[in-house]
């Protein structure tokens, strides 16, 4: 069947991983059956909704690889919610109450205190027009309930299997603030009726709120979309993920240089039955997920891991593939350069650190030399063959030295690297020693 899907962040801040990892299953869910992922932009809060915003996480879905077939505005849809809120208060089934957040909380404490859950007694159905008039004269304006029928809702999960709710345990929902203004509910329930959403994919943090959502859609169109509710992500520590952390935002992640592709694996695969594995394209991602393989345990995001995959992809792109980011960075070694350097990188820009060693020489804080290497540097530089040099250069020079020195193994290799690249560690020296070069080879060992 072809899905059709929806994404519907608040433009109130940057998306993070636990955001894009939604988006992400929406998306991969309609490519896969052939369906339409929409983007729909929940704004009704006119305060905090933002237009950067907004854009900020277009252009990061983009990023991802993510491409809407349409995107909507909540906030150019509201004489539609008006018109349905309307029709559900002449039902009967949006009801006005007066209570403040103080006598509610009051409330619910005494029902607590009785052992008793803490749900909304229905108390504003009592009230006359008198009453209500009364209220009004004070200066308090109502807040609208739906009202529930006390029935268990069931339905079948995606990913979670058969659930079911007694709404008999949970509080008539409130839908209008006392301002006017909507909350999530009612306008996302009327948008998915109207745009023909046929799957409702989410983090699990919604399930309680699915029975609500069940009895709005069955009474305003008869029916209910199918719905799945995906485990949720932390991080590396174990805490929630909220805009607040903005080194998971997926800018950050793009401004620091990860692969998108990368970013899309590992945000979709943890936490599933599927090992996070480096794979060509969007296109395999598809292929590879589903619902069915999501678990239930909420997964931890940990950037170290992040940035091992990160690496195994690099670690496969051609010269090709790169050499205009190369290019933006700066780096100008072309495909020599790629080819040897690129085993070594975790993230894009790493390369440009390699190029710096090799174009501006050893970083600042280079490995230093010890003074027990001065006489094998001497001789090592005597040795050093003329150019032009190839990717046998380096088992000739080194076979020379180490005839000339009897130094062997590490003994041989390593004040080698720390002379020429300024680090203990690095690229193969067979494939880096040409790019260096004659000229700056012999410098640094002098």
């Amino acid at each position: 069947m072809a899905e059709i899907v929806r994404f519907a962040p608040s433009p109130t801040g940057n998306i993070h991983i636990g955001n894009a990892r939604t988006a992400l299953i929406n998306w991969l869910t309609a490519v896969k059956s052939g369906g339409q992922f929409i983007l729909r932009f929940d704004d009704t809060d006119q305060e905090r909704s933002r237009q950067e915003y907004a854009d900020g996480i277009a252009a990061d879905l983009d990023w991802l690889g993510i491409k809407p077939n349409r995107v909507e505005k909540q906030s150019a849809r509201m004489a539609t919610y008006d018109e349905v809120a309307e029709k559900l208060k002449a039902m009967g089934r949006l009801y006005p109450c007066y209570e403040t957040a103080d006598e509610l909380d009051r409330k619910r404490k005494r029902q607590r205190a009785r052992g008793l859950p803490p749900v909304y007694d229905r108390a504003a159905l009592e009230l006359t027009e008198e009453q209500k008039a009364g209220f009004e004269a004070e200066g308090r304006r109502p807040h609208w309930r739906f009202l529930l029928d006390h029935k268990t809702v069931a339905w079948q999960d995606g990913v979670r299997g058969e659930q079911s709710i007694e709404c008999d345990s949970v509080s008539d929902p409130v839908l209008i603030r006392e301002d006017g203004t909507y909350l999530y509910t009612l306008p996302s329930v009327i948008d998915d009726i109207d745009m023909g959403v046929t799957m409702v994919i989410r983090g699990d943090d919604h399930v309680t709120n699915t029975a609500v959502q069940i009895q709005l859609f069955e009474l305003l169109s008869g029916k209910a979309p199918g719905f799945a509710h995906h485990n949720l992500l932390t991080s590396a520590t174990g805490e929630g993920l909220s805009k607040r952390l903005g080194s998971l935002s997926i800018r950050t992640m793009k401004d620091e240089g990860y692969e998108p592709l990368s970013v899309a694996i590992f945000a979709v695969l943890i936490g599933t039955s599927e090992p996070v594995q480096p794979l060509a394209d969007m296109q395999a991602l598809a292929d590879l997920f589903a619902l069915d393989k999501v678990s239930r345990n909420a997964s931890k995001f940990d950037m170290a891991d992040l940035g091992h995959l990160n690496a195994r992809i690099l670690h496969e792109k051609s010269y090709a593939q790169v050499s205009d980011r190369l290019a933006a960075l700066g780096v100008a070694g072309g495909e020599e350069f790629w080819l040897a350097v690129r085993g070594n990188i975790e993230r894009l820009p790493d390369a440009k650190g390699w190029w710096d060693i090799v174009d501006k020489g050893l970083p600042e804080d280079a490995v230093a030399r010890s003074e027990d290497d001065s006489d094998f540097y001497a001789k090592a530089l005597e040795l050093l063959p003329n150019e032009p040099w190839d990717g046998t250069t380096w088992k000739a020079w080194t076979n020379a030295v180490k005839s000339e020195t009897g130094r062997k193994g590490k003994g041989l290799f390593m004040p080698l690297r720390v002379a020429l690249t300024g680090r203990s560690h690095g690229p193969e020296l067979a494939a880096f020693l040409p790019i260096l070069g004659y000229q700056k080879t012999s410098d640094r060992l002098s």
